[in-house]
């Protein structure tokens, strides 16, 4: 019997996987987890296609800057859209 290697509508059935809109989400989330400089507790990561959505709360303009650059850094991400807010300060 002769086996045919294994394809997902003829590409590795990995590479698909890898692909996937969840897949760039948690790479992206990961990144930015792994920053120690900003605090992104509060930030949402959404992707839509190869755009990756930032969203919630973040300290400062600085650190939104940041964050937006560590995800345009990942591999996969086309474009990322800032819709993060900063708190005002209560007093």
């Amino acid at each position: 019997m002769v086996y045919k290697e294994r394809t997902f509508f003829g590409t590795d059935p990995g590479d698909a996987a890898a692909n996937q809109p969840a897949d760039l989400e948690t790479r992206v989330a990961d990144t930015l987890a792994a920053m120690r400089d900003i605090d992104v507790s509060d930030v949402t990561v959404v992707s839509r296609g190869n755009t990756i959505v930032l969203s919630g709360f973040i300290s400062s303009l600085e650190e939104a800057d940041r964050a937006v650059e560590a995800a345009t850094s990942v591999e996969g991400v086309d474009e990322v859209i800032n819709q993060m807010t900063i708190p005002e300060m209560q007093t």
